[in-house]
């Protein structure tokens, strides 16, 4: 049967949906969750940050900009694909992949980059940082700075700087900064705490792109409504492609970003299964994984209040994930608000399983992930033979994996 023609495209940020209304509130509060909690030198740049967004969502203008710069230059609508050789050989559901790998830069980042690259020139300023893990937020800031005629500095953890050395020299070719941190365990945490910090002594003329659903207010709701484009295509391909919603839908979880993008347009759907996928790194010890709601308690990280990995005094303890982009200690808001209200279900996935994970889809489907979304992909392997074959599953696949090849092929001692 012939499809119906999909409709024109365009990006629209998601409203609230009705059943949760109620958050987030005026000061950002996810219930419990959110907030901001910064030094009083960020309150002018972040009230400034509010004013700007919501004008810009309200001016048909900037929606029209985003939009053919979506389409345009980054490529979108991307593709939903059903893995059919993977999910043979996993047995029950179909998988569907989501295919943001196949966005401008190789990751869903570019879709949240490009919405604050454009509010930083509606604010008049000239320059933007960004912290990086996986350096695909910091691939996708350069790539929105060079584009728009913006300077770029990226800090990024000396650690993450080893694992994606591919992602480094990309940005620099870019024309970005990458500046390295050696503090703590040199990983994401660090690098968003030297990022803050460069943003109180520069925010009259720099805006600070942070790449997660994470911070303070409004950061959790502006990167949501950016990335909520990824879910807003999925509920319409699979209309068209299946016929109906899937059962379940399945994203990494980090800090957040990719899973809220998918997840949020689906809030209102309760037939529809929402599994956030955290980094269970080397088990449950404490620094031994990165799953913050699995693990973590609620505290204080960057601004907000979240699930937060502590040690027994309650200081945010160090984590550890063979992914560079989920080894964050902290969750964004609305995942912990999620988790609460029992909307969304938050499991967490080894590192040996997402390797393997990894291997099984480069191997049955010629799609090399990246290591986060193959977290993902190994719940969908674990979850598929126990759905019957009429079963939908749609995996989040948030990002390609050449940045991780150098990494893969260590561990695995090749």
């Amino acid at each position: 049967m012939p499809q119906p023609p999909a409709p024109a495209y365009t990006y629209a940020a998601m409203p609230t949906a009705p059943c949760f209304s109620a958050v987030p509130d005026a000061a950002g509060h996810f219930g419990l969750y959110g907030g901001t909690y910064v030094p009083e030198t960020l309150n002018a740049a972040l009230t400034q940050l509010r004013d700007a967004y919501a004008q810009a969502r309200a001016d048909p203008a900037f929606t029209a900009d985003l939009t053919r710069l979506l389409r345009d230059y980054v490529g979108r609508p991307t593709p939903l694909y059903f893995a059919q050789r993977l999910s043979a050989q996993a047995g029950g559901a179909r998988i569907y992949l989501k295919r943001e790998d196949l966005a401008h830069t190789g990751a869903h980042k570019i879709n949240n980059a490009l919405g604050q690259g454009l509010l930083t020139v509606r604010m008049g300023k000239k320059r933007v940082i960004a912290e990086t893990g996986a350096g695909q937020h910091g691939v996708a800031t350069a790539t929105a700075a060079a584009m728009l005629g913006l300077a770029c500095d990226v800090y990024m953890g000396t650690e993450d700087m080893r694992r994606q050395r591919p992602n480094v020299l990309r940005m620099q070719m870019l024309g970005a900064r990458v500046i390295g941190v050696e503090s703590g365990d040199r990983t994401l945490k660090n690098a968003l705490n030297q990022a803050l910090r460069d943003w109180m002594e520069s925010s009259s003329h720099t805006h600070y792109i942070i790449g997660s659903v994470a911070g303070p207010h409004p950061f959790p709701v502006m990167v949501r409504d950016f990335q909520a484009i990824i879910g807003t295509e999925c509920r319409r391909q699979c209309l068209q492609q299946i016929g109906r919603l899937p059962e379940t839908i399945v994203a990494c979880v980090g800090g957040g970003s990719n899973a809220a993008g998918i997840f949020y347009p689906f809030v209102n759907d309760p037939e529809v299964k929402l599994i956030g996928v955290e980094a269970g790194g080397r088990g449950p010890g404490l620094g031994d994984n990165a799953a913050s709601i699995s693990h973590g308690a609620p505290g204080i990280l960057h601004g907000s209040r979240s699930y937060v990995i502590q040690d027994p005094d309650g200081q945010t303890a160090s984590v550890h994930s063979i992914s560079a982009g989920l080894d964050y200690p902290g969750v964004g808001p609305e995942h912990a608000y999620w988790h609460d209200t029992g909307r969304a279900q938050y499991l967490a996935v080894t590192d040996q399983q997402a390797l393997e994970a990894f291997q099984r889809l480069t191997r049955a489907e010629g799609i090399i992930p990246a290591l986060e979304s193959s977290h993902a992909v190994a719940y969908a392997l674990q979850l598929a033979p126990t759905l019957g074959p009429q079963a939908a599953i749609v995996v989040n696949l948030s990002g390609r994996g050449d940045k991780d090849l150098d990494e893969v092929v260590r561990l695995l001692g090749r």
